[in-house]
């Protein structure tokens, strides 16, 4: 148990200075590239979940995807090394960030994080086991469980589960990859009206 909370500390480090960096940097290519370690430890802090499936996904989708399109559409601006000039938006940034924060804390402060009880516990790390290798009954029969429940473990998939009890967080992924494909087509449509372009 060591081991793992080591590694928790780092990925929670890493994540941490590397999402300050990536709104303290103002060059755009180096806060890309911070938000790209964002996402990797991210996804570590998957795999320490046991949530493989997720950590592959968030390395596919987020830093194969996303990250890499807004380095593309950053290399194809000019005055990359500026950054964004400051503006009248940012006190309403940080007032819109801030009570983001205080909602997130609040959240979290109020959750009841034991969600299942012990012995559920064990089937959902059966059925996460089961998305990705085959059980065999030995193994079944060994948990105790009854006929019924190890015929549910053993029909029960991720893609069941993507298309019945998480279908709204998987419309959510591909929401987001279209909306961060507009805001790079944002980035690199030309300025008409400043001449530029």
């Amino acid at each position: 148990m060591l081991v793992q909370d080591i590694v928790f500390w780092i990925l929670s480090l890493m994540a941490i200075v590397g999402s300050l960096g990536v709104v303290l940097v103002s060059n755009l290519f180096r806060a890309a590239l911070l938000l790209i370690l964002v996402f990797v430890a991210v996804a570590g802090m998957f795999i320490l979940l046991s949530a493989e499936f997720l950590a592959v996904v968030q390395i596919l989708i987020y830093v194969g995807a996303i990250a890499i399109l807004i380095i593309f559409a950053v290399m194809l601006t000019r005055d990359v090394q500026r950054g964004n000039l400051p503006n009248r938006m940012h006190i309403p940034a940080a007032v819109f960030a801030a009570l983001l924060f205080t909602a997130l804390v609040a959240v979290a402060v109020d959750t009841k994080w034991d969600f299942l009880p012990a012995e559920h516990q064990e089937r959902v790390e059966l059925v996460q086991v089961s998305a990705v290798t085959i059980i065999t009954d030995e193994v079944l029969n060994d948990e105790g469980l009854s006929l019924q429940e190890q015929e549910e473990i053993q029909e029960s998939g991720l893609a069941d589960l993507l298309i019945s009890d998480y279908v709204l967080p998987f419309e959510a992924v591909s929401v987001l990859l279209l909306a961060a494909l507009i805001g790079a087509l944002v980035l690199v449509r030309p300025d008409r009206g400043t001449g530029r372009g």
